[in-house]
């Protein structure tokens, strides 16, 4: 990550986009450097750019935040997108995650905090509290493939390939924990837990801290 953190912004609502605008704007270490009013121009828009951080609009006409976040998980150089909702109780969220979404916002979110789960994003923290975190992933992993056995088996051989402190850093991934939280958990450093977390996301093939988290569970090996 750079010292300045690039944005982009992905939504229908003009009036939606210009506030973000105005309020990532008034961060001096945050740089709006483009917007667009659908998933496939933001796409477009994003592969041209590159930012750091997308801020993704989850409903919008034509393509929607959903397969926009798909398509940008599938390419390299993955921007951490954001989706940006009204309700915390839209299931779209958790399709989002899956999509590889890296967390959520409430469109009326605090300008503090928008500004702050930009920062988290960009250093690849979670942009969700433990507990909402907790909520999500248990809702997804409340899904059919995931209640199988043979889901349960596949997302246990994937854990398979971590070893034993990775397994707890996992774990702890999976509460929704910070480096620096899990640090403190574990009597770690911050930098071993930052080196635990990307062999993590590597070994399980996952696109984020989300990603890993919904494997843990999966797994049935979550505390």
């Amino acid at each position: 990550m750079t010292d300045t953190i690039s944005v982009v912004v992905v939504d229908d609502d003009p009036l939606v986009r210009a506030g973000l605008g105005l309020i990532l704007g008034g961060a001096p270490e945050v740089r709006v450097v483009g917007d667009a009013d659908d998933g496939d121009a933001g796409v477009e828009l994003v592969r041209r750019v590159r930012p750091d951080v997308v801020l993704m609009d989850i409903r919008m006409p034509r393509v929607d935040g959903i397969e926009a976040t798909r398509q940008l998980a599938a390419a390299d150089a993955t921007p951490r997108v954001i989706v940006l909702t009204t309700f915390d109780t839209d299931d779209m969220v958790l399709r989002a995650l899956r999509a590889g979404a890296a967390g959520f916002l409430l469109k009326d979110t605090p300008p503090d905090q928008l500004v702050a789960a930009v920062r988290a994003a960009a250093a690849g923290e979670p942009t969700l509290s433990p507990s909402v975190t907790a909520q999500l992933i248990d809702q997804v992993s409340g899904g059919a493939a995931a209640e199988s056995e043979a889901g349960r088996r596949a997302a246990r051989r994937r854990l398979e390939t971590l070893t034993d402190r990775e397994r707890e850093v996992a774990a702890e991934l999976a509460r929704g924990l910070s480096n620096a939280e899990i640090a403190g958990e574990l009597y770690l450093s911050v930098p071993t837990v930052k080196t635990h977390v990307s062999r993590i996301l590597d070994k399980l093939a996952a696109g984020n801290r989300v990603q890993a988290a919904i494997a843990v569970h999966d797994a049935g090996l979550a505390p």
